[in-house]
């Protein structure tokens, strides 16, 4: 029997049955709620109209998609929580060199966790430091960087870092130290250059596979001048494939759990600078997008210039691609953003700004 699909885990009772969901490597089987006492709503993964009704629809009916009943995954359980991601930068502890530079070190541990990632349906993931997606690494153009990367997964793993650096840094098989075993560790140093919107990945084969379980995080180096201030905070873009066949994915995220910025809403100031740090690491489909409604926003693509390339309230990215939104609401309310590929909203891929005085 074919692996239904994406629209099917939907529409055929998937996320919608009687019973929790434990999604398992290549299949998925029914689990008791009982064993995981933050599902407290064996239904409660399946999309609703918001305006009752009951009908299990896909898209979640007129009143705009969500999981029934306005439930939500248990974040204390999984161990991360997408609202606090979203400005949770990590500078690392930091040391003076002799030559006066500044040193940033990090430690970072590969794990395999089972991540509650809808009501009742979880993901058997593989992560950096127990979160989809990993830390958001910050430093400084010139830093010197030393990364202590620790592989306690059952798997083999590498950290491979866009930017530039030495070869035998760059975290890939067959080159330098290569592949990281369980149990393993190593460490990656390098200056941080250029300044921009980077991020970082596993570099394993089947790639796919490792990008698609969840191996990925930000990293950010900013210009030596620095940025105008603002209210910053990072999205990544991604999705599960819950099936494990390879043909797209079943929900989509920003930071980790689909629809969390429709729970709770970004809360952003009137007229205050916004700077989102947009990356998109989507497997399993070409192109993911991002589009804000009520507003436009400057476009930095990879941050890597000071000057915006365009002035637009839709952006197209392909994986591994990356860039800068600075925008300013002018009015209070709620704006919701979501993926202008409409399929990837309505299965988890949106959200709101809620602008306040």
């Amino acid at each position: 029997m074919n692996a239904p699909s994406r629209r099917q885990l939907l529409i055929g009772g998937v996320l919608a049955g009687s019973a929790g969901l434990m999604v398992n490597a290549g299949k998925v089987v029914s689990a008791s709620p009982a064993a995981h006492p933050g599902n407290t709503n064996p239904d409660s993964a399946a999309p609703d109209g918001g305006g009752g009704g009951g009908g299990v629809h896909h898209g979640g009916g007129a009143s705009g998609a969500t999981f029934r009943a306005g439930q939500q995954v248990n974040h204390t359980a999984n161990g991360f929580h997408p609202t606090a991601m979203l400005r949770d930068f990590d500078y690392g502890t930091t040391s003076e060199l002799p030559d006066g530079r500044t040193l940033r070190e990090w430690e970072i541990f590969a794990a395999d966790e089972e991540i509650e990632v809808a009501p009742g349906v979880y993901f058997p993931a593989w992560t950096f430091n127990s979160r989809i997606p990993g830390p958001a690494l910050r430093c400084s153009e010139g830093d010197r960087l030393r990364v202590r990367f620790v592989n306690g997964s059952a798997h083999p793993h590498t950290m491979h870092f866009h930017g530039i650096h030495p070869a035998e840094m760059d975290g890939i098989p067959g080159v330098g130290r290569s592949i990281i075993e369980p149990g393993e560790s190593f460490t990656y140093e390098f200056d941080a250059t250029p300044f921009g919107l980077h991020l970082y990945h596993c570099h394993v084969s089947p790639l796919a596979e490792h990008i698609a379980r969840g191996m990925y995080g930000t990293f950010i180096v900013d210009p030596a001048q620095g940025r105008p201030a603002a209210d910053e905070m990072v999205m990544v873009m991604h999705g599960y494939n819950t099936t494990f066949d390879g043909q797209g994915n079943q929900l989509y995220a920003v930071n980790g759990i689909p629809f969390h910025y429709m729970h709770e809403p970004v809360q952003v100031k009137r007229g205050e600078l916004v700077r989102i740090y947009l990356v998109n690491v989507l497997e399993y489909d070409p192109i993911n997008s991002f589009h804000v409604h009520g507003n436009f926003f400057d476009y930095y693509p990879t941050g890597t210039r000071l000057e915006s390339s365009e002035f637009t309230d839709t952006i197209i990215q392909a994986q591994g691609q990356r860039g800068i939104c600075e925008l300013r609401f002018p009015y209070p309310g709620k704006y919701m953003f979501h993926a202008h590929k409409t399929e990837f909203a309505d299965l988890g891929w949106m959200g709101f700004f809620e602008v306040t005085e």
